[in-house]
């Protein structure tokens, strides 16, 4: 057990992540992930295993190696139109990201998000995004 707060928000370390059935390599592999930086949120530890959920509700165990303590977040992928991200001013546009863009969550006010990406830095509101928590706040 790694002692740390349940749940929370991590990421994918690599590119190519087996989800299992449970917690050993016994398990067979439900589906395998193909996307490095993609949040995830832990909701349970067994030993070296985590049990993780994704954006669209899907659970499943993961060597805990398989992750990294980086915060990323999705861009609402339950909606279909892109999120407005904006300057530090939290007014003038910067960008249009669509859902499901991965960004860099660099920090978060409770209400305000810096998110940062290929081409793309600035501050889209915290509902917009999956992967941080109501009103959660980190520097």
């Amino acid at each position: 057990m790694s002692g740390l707060p349940l749940p929370r928000y991590v990421s994918l370390k690599s590119d190519r992540v087996n989800v299992r059935e449970g917690p050993s390599k016994e398990h067979p592999a439900v589906w395998i992930y193909e996307r490095a930086a993609l949040p995830v949120e832990i909701t349970a530890e067994f030993e070296t295993w985590r049990k993780i959920r994704d954006s669209e509700g899907a659970e499943g165990w993961v060597l805990h190696s398989l992750l990294s303590g980086r915060r990323t977040a999705l861009v609402a992928p339950w909606k279909k139109e892109p999120q407005l991200l904006v300057a530090a001013d939290h007014s003038t546009p910067a960008a249009k990201l669509g859902p499901g863009v991965i960004g860099n969550l660099r920090s978060c006010d409770g209400k305000w998000c810096r998110i940062a990406g290929k081409g793309f830095d600035g501050y889209m509101e915290q509902e917009n995004l999956w992967g941080v928590y109501p009103g959660e706040k980190f520097e």
